[in-house]
């Protein structure tokens, strides 16, 4: 697994943010998370080692892309055209990468991108159903390839029958996951299983991804470490493959 975080820091914007992990990272370090600014990794893929070879190879999984800010964030605007270009060069690697701002991928967007890079994967994060209604029908409406929905943290029981009835062949995979960090919010199993019975309706691949530290199931609150998240909601068996 590789990540290429080209850009760091992030405006809260929707009530997903509120412990957003960056912030709690970087106030460990004093660090203000609400400035945007490059990295010295901003060329990762295209770097090139003594012989000529690039230093980052395909290793038969996604570069987990901007995990530490927003790829479309207005304050790397300046930025993104390059980023695109780099995207581009490296056809070898597949760039994955979670955006809470569909509304602003057409910035900076590059003029050959027609119907999207065949190497880049989109996920649309929608933590509750006020921000699914106002994200999903533009980011499923975009021009991108590879397309999939997250629901981390996901706050309460969301809807997406709608969407994944009429653009379900377009949505790869719907990934739901609980809230980590000190003060997490709850998630409930329910609702997990909710989006995974929308999902097998429609035939469209299913993934939970962690409990979060507060999980509740049948009335009971459980409180999860976190490097037992993951464990746990892999040990549910409930992930589902798109027939």
């Amino acid at each position: 697994m590789s990540s290429w975080n080209l850009w760091h820091g992030c405006t809260k914007i929707s009530p997903g943010c509120l412990n957003c992990y960056v912030y709690r990272r970087d106030a460990e370090f004093g660090r203000d998370s609400s400035v945007v600014a490059k990295t010295g990794n901003f060329n990762l893929p295209v770097r090139r080692k003594r012989d000529g070879s690039y230093a980052l190879q395909p290793d038969g999984d996604f570069v987990y892309t901007c995990f530490t800010s927003d790829f479309f964030h207005p304050d790397a605007d300046e930025w993104r055209p390059e980023a695109w270009r780099m995207m581009k060069e490296r056809q070898d690697l597949n760039f994955f990468f979670v955006t809470k701002r569909p509304d602003r991928f057409s910035v900076g967007l590059p003029e050959d991108w027609g119907s999207g890079y065949g190497n880049v994967h989109i996920c649309c994060t929608c933590e509750n159903q006020k921000m699914a209604d106002e994200r999903l029908p533009v980011f499923l409406e975009l021009p991108i390839c590879h397309k999939n929905i997250i629901h981390e943290p996901m706050l309460e029981g969301i809807s997406i029958e709608a969407y994944l009835s009429y653009y379900g062949n377009a949505i790869e995979s719907v990934t739901c996951g609980g809230e980590s960090g000190e003060g997490a919010r709850i998630c409930d199993y329910d609702w997990i299983l909710w989006t995974r019975e929308q999902c097998m309706r429609y035939n469209v691949t299913f993934n939970f991804k962690q409990t979060g530290a507060n999980f509740r199931k049948n009335g009971r609150i459980y409180t999860i470490p976190r490097q037992l998240q993951m464990k746990q909601a892999a040990k549910a068996g409930i992930n589902f493959r798109k027939a």
